[in-house]
């Protein structure tokens, strides 16, 4: 629960309110397959990166993290890549990123990286 933001996305058809916000960052690793981050603030970053600190230190596989909106996240890719290009990270992490404004790009790679190597499906829908 935070002091604001406290409507839920309206194209949401299910969610859930954590009172803490570590119970948030585990529920939101442990179903993913996938991460896609749009802009956003602080607690965007913190779970961006808790994302591929997870994937790097191998405690998740290596999910797709796809970044919504080049613009926006323009000074994160020069960062990341200062960060690569100093030995912060591994080139490879940088692999891990795709960056785009379309929506069929990411939906692409998810399909790619996720979908296809976790062998997911499209199945029912469940019944509400």
């Amino acid at each position: 629960m935070l002091p604001h933001e406290q409507s839920s996305n309206a194209y949401l058809d299910k969610w859930l309110t954590c009172r803490y916000f570590f119970v948030r960052k585990v529920l939101l690793i442990k179903y993913s397959y996938a991460f896609v981050i749009m802009p956003g603030g602080i607690g965007t970053m913190d779970e961006f990166f808790e994302a591929l600190t997870l994937i790097q230190n191998k405690k998740i596989d290596h999910f797709p993290v796809v970044i919504v909106g080049k613009e926006y996240s323009a000074p994160l890719e020069s960062l990341m890549a200062e960060m690569a290009a100093n030995g912060m990270i591994s080139s490879e992490d940088l692999q891990l990123l795709t960056y785009t404004d379309s929506v069929d790009e990411a939906l692409a790679h998810i399909e790619e990286h996720a979908i296809k190597k976790f062998r997911l499906g499209y199945g029912r829908r469940p019944r509400r």
